[in-house]
C-alpha cells in the first residue's frame, strides 16, 4: 500500500504522475492563460469606456480595433491653443459691407479668407469657429486652411501646394447650434512657432440673422468674395475688411511642455494704435521676446482683450467676470493668466468721490474672485498695473478722482494685491489668500517720470491713452520672462 497523499503538498505533475493526468495538465494550462487574456483585455476596455448605464449592453470591439488608451500622462502630446481671438456681437459699422450683408442674412455665398498669427508650432492642430452670439445656426459648407503668401499676413494669396482641407466628424461641413462653438479634426499641418496661417471658409447659405459672432479689432486684413474659393490660390478680385469673422481658436498638438499664458485685457492689449498687419501688439512682442530664449521658446501666448471691454460691466463684449470661463478657463493648456484690465471702468464711472471709491473697491473684489477662480483650475495669474490716461479728454477729470482710483488699484496689485498664500495650489476663498501670484509694472514702464499721471509722450498716439508701436513694445519688454519658466505641463 502506498503513502496517503499529503493535503499540503503543492499541485502540479509529478514525475510519478500518470501519462493520462499529464495529457490533461497539457490541455488545461493554454485555456486558463487564453481565459486571462480576455479577462485582462475586457477589463482595460471597461476601464477606458467608463460605466455604462444600468442595462446597457457591452459594446463590441471591432476586430483588429486598438483597446483604447488611458489619459495622457505628462510625456504625452496635448493640445494647447497658439491662437486665439475674443468673440463679440458684431456691431453695425463692423459688419460685413454689402452685398456680403442683406437683409436677414449675413455672408451668404461667400468665402471668407482670414490670416492670423500662430505662437507655437507643430505638425497637427485644429480649429474652433464660434456661434456665441449667433441667434440662429451658422452653417459651415466648406473650410481649408493653407500657408499665406510669403508667410505673410493679410494677403489674399496663399503658397502654392500648402492647402489643406478641414473637416467635422469626418464630413467637409458643419453646423454650429446657437450660442456654441464647433470644433474641426485634426489636420496634419505643418507650423513653425510665430508663423502665418490662412483660413479659408465658405458659406453657401450664411447666416439667416444679422447676428454675427466676430473679433471687430483684428489689426489684420480679411477677405470676402462671392461664391466657393476655398480651394483658390488667390482671390484677386475680393473685397478687403479689417476684420476677424467666426474663426476664435487655433490648437496644434503639443510636445510636452508646451504651455499658453492668457492674456485678459482692452484696447490697450487688442492693439489700438498698432500696425495693421504688422503683428506689432505688446502680446506679440511678447511672444518673441519669450521664444528667442530656451527655457520659454514653448510658451504660447493667448490675446483674449478687446476695446472697450471692462473688469465689471458689459461694454464692447461681456465683462471679464462673465467671460473667464469662456475665454480662459476652457481654453486648451493654459498655465498662466496675465490680468490687465480696469481703466475703462474706471474712466466710465462718474467722476466723483463716492462714484470713484465704489469701483475701486469693486475692481479689487473682481481681481480677487478671478485669482480664486484660476487658482481652482491651477493656473497662476499675475496682475499688470494699470497705465496713466493724464490728458485723455475722456477720462482724466480735473479734480483727479479717477487718477486717484488708478492709483489706489496700482498699489494694491504691487502690495496687498500680490502675495504667496494664494499661489496657484492655494486653497481659494475670496479673503487675504486670493492674490496675484506676481506683478507686471506696466504703469512704471510708460509713464513719464517727470508727471506720472501721463504716458511718456513718444509712447503715446497723441490720445494720452493708447499706445504706439514703440509704446507696446515698451510694455513687452517690461514682463519678467522668469514668471513663464516651469509649470507647463
Amino acid at each position: 500500500m502506498g503513502s496517503r497523499p499529503n493535503p499540503d503538498a503543492r499541485s502540479g505533475p509529478r514525475s510519478g504522475s500518470r501519462p493520462g493526468t499529464r495529457f490533461l495538465t497539457r490541455l488545461v494550462t493554454p485555456v486558463v492563460l487564453v481565459l486571462s487574456l480576455v479577462v485582462t483585455v475586457s477589463a482595460v476596455v471597461a476601464l477606458a469606456e467608463g460605466p455604462r448605464p444600468v442595462g446597457e449592453r457591452p459594446r463590441p470591439v471591432a476586430e483588429g480595433a486598438a483597446v483604447p488608451a488611458g489619459p495622457a500622462g505628462p510625456s504625452a502630446p496635448r493640445w494647447v491653443n497658439t491662437w486665439t481671438a475674443m468673440p463679440q456681437l458684431t456691431e453695425p459699422g463692423n459688419m460685413p459691407p454689402a452685398p456680403f450683408t442683406e437683409e436677414g442674412a449675413v455672408l451668404a455665398d461667400t468665402t471668407l479668407r482670414q490670416t492670423v498669427r500662430v505662437s507655437t508650432g507643430g505638425g497637427r492642430m485644429r480649429l474652433r469657429f464660434s456661434n456665441a452670439f449667433g441667434d440662429t445656426p451658422l452653417p459651415l459648407t466648406a473650410v481649408t486652411v493653407a500657408l499665406p503668401l510669403g508667410g505673410r499676413a493679410g494677403v489674399a494669396a496663399v503658397e502654392p501646394g500648402s492647402l489643406r482641407s478641414v473637416t467635422f466628424a469626418g464630413r467637409a461641413s458643419a453646423t454650429v447650434p446657437v450660442g456654441a462653438q464647433v470644433v474641426s479634426d485634426p489636420v496634419d499641418f505643418r507650423l513653425r512657432p510665430g508663423s502665418n496661417l490662412t483660413v479659408t471658409a465658405y458659406l453657401a447659405e450664411g447666416q439667416p440673422s444679422g447676428a454675427l459672432t466676430s473679433h471687430p479689432g483684428s489689426r489684420t486684413t480679411s477677405y470676402l468674395q462671392k461664391a466657393d474659393h476655398t480651394r483658390d490660390a488667390d482671390l484677386p478680385r475680393a473685397t478687403p475688411v479689417d476684420h476677424w469673422y467666426l474663426l476664435s481658436d487655433v490648437e496644434v498638438l503639443s510636445a510636452p511642455g508646451t504651455a499658453a499664458v492668457a492674456v485678459l485685457g482692452d484696447s490697450l492689449t487688442d492693439g489700438r494704435g498698432s500696425t495693421t498687419n504688422g503683428n506689432d501688439r505688446w502680446p506679440d512682442r511678447l511672444l518673441d521676446r519669450l521664444h528667442r530664449h530656451p527655457a520659454t521658446g514653448r510658451v504660447a501666448v493667448l490675446n483674449q482683450a478687446a476695446g472697450g471691454n471692462r473688469v465689471l460691466d458689459d461694454g464692447l463684449g461681456p465683462n471679464v467676470l462673465a467671460r473667464l470661463d469662456r475665454d480662459v478657463l476652457s481654453r486648451s493648456g493654459v498655465s498662466w493668466l496675465v490680468v490687465f484690465e480696469g481703466v475703462n471702468d474706471i474712466g466710465t464711472a462718474a467722476a466723483t468721490p463716492a462714484a470713484q471709491r465704489s469701483v475701486t473697491a469693486e475692481l479689487i473684489a473682481a481681481y480677487r474672485q478671478i485669482v480664486v477662480r484660476a487658482h481652482a483650475q491651477g493656473i497662476r495669474v499675475y496682475g499688470a498695473t494699470l497705465t496713466p490716461f493724464g490728458g485723455n479728454t475722456m477720462y482724466d477729470d480735473p479734480a483727479g478722482h479717477r487718477e486717484a482710483s488708478r492709483q489706489e488699484v496700482n498699489s494694491w496689485i504691487r502690495g496687498g494685491g500680490t502675495g504667496g498664500a494664494g499661489g496657484a495650489n492655494g486653497t481659494g476663498g475670496t479673503g487675504a489668500s486670493a492674490r496675484f501670484d506676481g506683478v507686471i509694472d506696466f504703469d512704471r514702464a510708460v509713464r513719464d517720470p517727470a508727471d506720472p499721471r501721463r504716458l511718456r509722450a513718444t509712447l503715446h498716439g497723441g490720445d494720452g491713452l493708447h499706445l504706439t508701436p514703440e509704446g507696446y513694445r515698451t510694455l513687452a519688454a517690461a514682463v519678467p520672462l522668469r514668471l513663464f519658466r516651469g509649470g507647463t505641463g
